[in-house]
């Protein structure tokens, strides 16, 4: 329960009520959403987050990857806004609160505002990232490493999906190719709410993660080549079999990340087969691959392990494998002062707490580079998300909301207010 140290809470149910009535546009029918960034569903919950946030009384602009910034104006138009928010897009077969949380908590946020007639020194700046899943588009957390400087808009507006649809097209599809350039909107500081994703809080029954360090990452897309024949006819010492040689390199992935932990972890998360058929060995496949670790050091070391362990398969199994790193992200430290900024609101509210590493990659961390940014965490159940099983309790989301709210008032700075609720 929250202290009588603050009496300003967010509206508990309109918050849960927003997160359901925004689960309908891609809902499932297990219960989860499936919402691919730049597609229809996306364009229903970009259109009600528009209407919502101009209700509320802010102006919603559009950059040119598509990214959605809704303003509530402070008393010094002249200060950078303190930047709140998440993403609304999801995985394939993803859950109502990844993401989404962090959104609409900052909507949330922003109207507990308006209800108690507070005026905020600096501006606040609600953010809707395009693209964090990386379902459709490579690379995850897109718009946010583009607004980091890590890609150009040009790059990131030729990436293709899997139908040969680019990024550029779907946003013109949609209408969110917005005029404004990437980058352009500077920020003092930005704060992501997020479910946790892992166990660690619900298994330590800790309300509020303070998260003070976020996972590196490296991603690979992988092909190898054998030789397709006849499942038959061909003796087994003289197969070059691309889909057991695929088998060593999970396997591979598996140790090389328990041999470095206990932190590392490794995935093989796709494969495709070229033309198989059920009495054809393999010829050809694709995969991708990815490890993750929060120490610089620890990921040359991964990294340098596959390609030793690549290029023992190959040899051995007499097929060609190809490893193309597309993406590396380097473990990032928040910003310790925002972080405390977090700490001293949960402390504040009277929450359990504990300071937590994100394992999974959010766009703070991409921000983390060019400002001021922390996170904060609350449980989803059995640690599930990605996931139509993803779920959090009312009362988590809620307590994470005022985190969120307290964090943005201590950065932003209250000029006045009128009433506060309880």
């Amino acid at each position: 329960m929250a202290s009588t140290k603050s009496n300003l809470q967010i509206d508990s149910t309109r918050l849960w009520n927003a997160i359901h009535e925004t689960a309908k546009f891609g809902a499932t029918p297990k219960g989860g959403v499936r919402r691919l960034t730049l597609g229809a569903e996306d364009k229903q919950v970009r259109d009600w987050f528009r209407d919502a946030c101009e209700a509320a009384g802010c102006e919603v602009s559009v950059d040119a990857l598509g990214t959605m910034f809704a303003v509530r104006r402070g008393r010094d138009m002249s200060k950078l806004p303190i930047a709140i928010g998440s993403h609304l897009d999801t995985q394939p077969t993803g859950g109502k609160f990844d993401g989404v949380l962090g959104t609409l908590a900052a909507l949330e946020a922003i109207r507990a505002m308006n209800d108690a007639g507070i005026e905020t020194e600096a501006p606040i700046c609600i953010c809707n990232w395009t693209n964090e899943e990386g379902s459709r588009f490579a690379p995850a957390m897109m718009a946010s490493a583009a607004y980091a400087g890590d890609y150009t808009s040009e790059d990131i507006l030729s990436r293709k999906d899997a139908d040969g649809v680019t990024v550029a097209s779907a946003l013109d599809t949609i209408g969110y190719r917005g005029a404004e350039p990437v980058g352009a909107r500077k920020f003092s500081a930005f704060v992501e709410l997020h479910i946790e994703q892992g166990p660690l809080l619900e298994a330590e029954e800790k309300i509020i993660g303070v998260v003070e360090r976020g996972q590196g990452i490296i991603w690979y897309n992988g092909t190898i080549s054998g030789f397709a024949s006849h499942a038959g006819t061909t003796p087994m010492p003289l197969r070059r079999d691309a889909l057991a040689a695929f088998s060593e390199v999970v396997l591979a992935v598996e140790t090389i990340a328990k041999n470095h932990g206990p932190h590392a972890v490794g995935t093989i998360g796709e494969v495709t087969i070229d033309n198989s058929s059920r009495n054809v060995v393999a010829g050809d496949l694709k995969f991708s691959a990815e490890f993750r670790s929060p120490e610089a050091a620890t990921m040359d070391k991964l990294h340098a392990a596959l390609q030793a362990a690549i290029a023992d398969i190959a040899s051995r199994r007499k097929v060609t494998i190809n490893l193309e790193q597309i993406w590396r992200k380097e473990p990032t430290v928040f910003d310790p002062q925002i972080v405390g900024t977090v700490e001293g609101a949960t402390k504040q509210l009277g929450y359990a707490y504990r300071r937590i590493t994100s394992g999974a990659g959010h766009d703070a961390c991409n921000l983390a580079s060019v400002m001021p940014a922390a996170m904060i965490f609350v449980p989803c159940k059995d640690g599930v998300s990605h996931n139509e099983l993803e779920d959090a309790t009312q009362a988590d989301c809620t307590a994470g909301a005022n985190v969120l709210l307290h964090t943005t008032l201590a950065l932003a700075g209250v000029v006045s207010a009128l009433k506060t609720n309880s």
